[in-house]
């Protein structure tokens, strides 16, 4: 992530008054000791451009800005050039000291980001030293419009309440990703392999495979399509070999023997749990496989109600394959649609589906809630190739998930 370029990063501009916690909190939210931290008021003087990653937010460029009630000529240039940055930034986040309150400082900022239309969270920081109340969050909401984020950035209390309002406030050209094209130059070749089973609809295909031929054409690339038992045929026919095989993931083990070691192979739904989600935290939460036990509670996660097959992935095949791992029955529960446990801490773990129907926002949601809980998450794809001991072959497209792979082993 850090070789992302700071124009394809989310710009998030930090203002508040001085001393009202700025820089506790990108420490806070980064959970590194990146920006300088002081009781003196106007440490920050001028805006400072700080590229980082936000797990599971992605990489991001953090724009501090100095106190926009700072004083005399050279503040009130300072302030100038903190305001400038409104029309650079892709989100605001406005600081308020939980002792000291709204002001017209605050109130004026709100405003401006309502004129340019601009996405604003309002974080209420040191709630550690000064307690808020129901009204002191209605005193404020009624002021600027928007539900306050209590915080405490010194002991990171509602830090992760923070990341899922950033997620859920980030404007919509943030959702604007790449499913495989990033992976492809113009002329390659990517050879998609489509089983036609009962689970496949009648004469179409679905959502993600559809989605990834077009992001595959629109990056100048070319596609075949083939079902599994076609796979070896197609690529010892071709005049050159393709640059990746993508597979539906019930297809793993024929297509792991099918393609050469030199050709990188994936699954739509591992390219998915990138596109929709953080494949980093989807693969950490694998290793948790390993560790279930007889009768532990798994949760097992659908963005949408289809019509089950009789050898239905969700409800029969994945249940059927973990079992296998642990060599005992687990206690299982299914949700479906819009309905998401909201108490989640009782599961051993969480196998959430593509998420071909949901954006990236709400996926990212549903990973940061599980993820609050202490739960592990894994997606259908990452748990598939788990289970069946090829996960480190279809990383191979992403060489640093492989990394953080070898270091937790």
């Amino acid at each position: 992530m850090d070789s992302t370029p700071r124009g394809n990063r989310l710009h998030i501009a930090i203002f508040g008054r001085r001393n009202a916690g700025k820089s506790s909190l990108i420490n806070a939210l980064t959970n590194q000791d990146i920006a300088v931290v002081s009781n003196v008021p106007g440490t920050t003087t001028d805006p400072v451009y700080k590229a980082m990653e936000i797990l599971p937010v992605g990489p991001v460029v953090i724009i501090d800005t100095a106190g926009i009630d700072d004083t005399g000529d050279l503040g009130q240039l300072r302030v100038q050039r903190s305001l400038d940055i409104l029309n650079k930034a892709d989100m605001v986040l406005l600081v308020i000291d939980a002792e000291a309150g709204v002001t017209e400082f605050e109130e004026d900022i709100a405003r401006r980001c309502q004129e340019k239309k601009l996405p604003m969270v309002v974080v209420l920081n040191k709630i550690d030293a000064h307690p808020v109340t129901a009204k002191d969050l209605a005193d404020i909401k009624e002021k600027l419009g928007l539900e306050p984020v209590a915080v405490s950035a010194l002991t990171k209390q509602g830090i992760g309440e923070l990341k899922i309002s950033l997620v859920k406030t980030a404007p919509p050209s943030w959702d604007e990703q790449t499913i495989v094209g990033d992976l492809l130059n113009p002329g390659d070749l990517a050879v998609l392999v489509v089983p036609i089973d009962l689970a496949a609809p009648k004469g179409r295909l679905i959502l993600p495979q559809v989605q990834t031929i077009r992001d595959i054409l629109d990056h100048d690339a070319m596609a075949y399509v083939v079902k599994e038992r076609e796979l070896k045929e197609c690529i010892s026919t071709l005049n050159k070999k393709p640059k990746i095989v993508i597979t539906d993931s019930q297809a793993f083990l024929k297509a792991d023997a099918d393609t050469p070691p030199d050709v990188l192979l994936t699954s739509f739904s591992i390219l998915f749990a990138r596109y929709k989600g953080d494949l980093e935290s989807l693969v950490a939460g694998a290793k948790a496989i390993g560790r279930l036990k007889p009768g532990d509670k798994v949760l097992i996660a659908e963005a949408c109600s289809h019509h089950r097959m009789e050898d239905d992935i969700g409800t029969v095949k994945i249940p059927r394959w973990l079992r296998q791992i642990v060599g005992g029955e687990l206690n299982f529960s299914w949700s479906s649609g819009h309905r998401f446990p909201e108490d989640l801490s009782e599961y051993k773990l969480v196998v959430h589906c593509g998420s071909c129907m949901i954006n990236r926002r709400e996926m990212l949601s549903r990973i940061m809630q599980v993820q609050q809980a202490g739960v592990p998450i894994v997606n259908y794809g990452v748990c598939i190739a788990y289970v069946q001991g090829i996960l480190r072959r279809v990383l191979s497209p992403f060489p640093m998930i492989q990394e953080l792979l070898d270091d937790e082993e």
